[in-house]
């Protein structure tokens, strides 16, 4: 799926908000929370997210969603990443 394909079924899915983000090289952010669920599809690169014990890495295609106020840290890859957020 292109992006605004993406955009289309994320707001099919009641996220009213999104937006394309892009972190360079081995970005990293620290643990934290949102205040609203956020989803997360990865256009180039990698993301590796460690959330509630488990650490995983997604690539490009992928997609994860991170609940309101759950605590997690995400460092991106070795190329950087671009990823598409929602937020509701």
């Amino acid at each position: 799926m292109d992006v605004r394909d993406w955009e289309n079924k994320l707001h099919s899915e009641g996220f009213r908000t999104t937006y394309v983000w892009q972190d360079g090289p081995n970005a990293f952010y620290p643990d934290h929370t949102h205040s609203t669920v956020t989803a997360h599809i990865i256009l180039e690169g990698e993301m590796t997210v460690t959330s509630e014990g488990k650490t995983q890495t997604f690539t490009a295609g992928d997609r994860f969603d991170v609940p309101a106020h759950t605590l997690h840290s995400a460092r991106m890859g070795p190329q950087g990443c671009r990823y598409l957020i929602g937020e509701k």
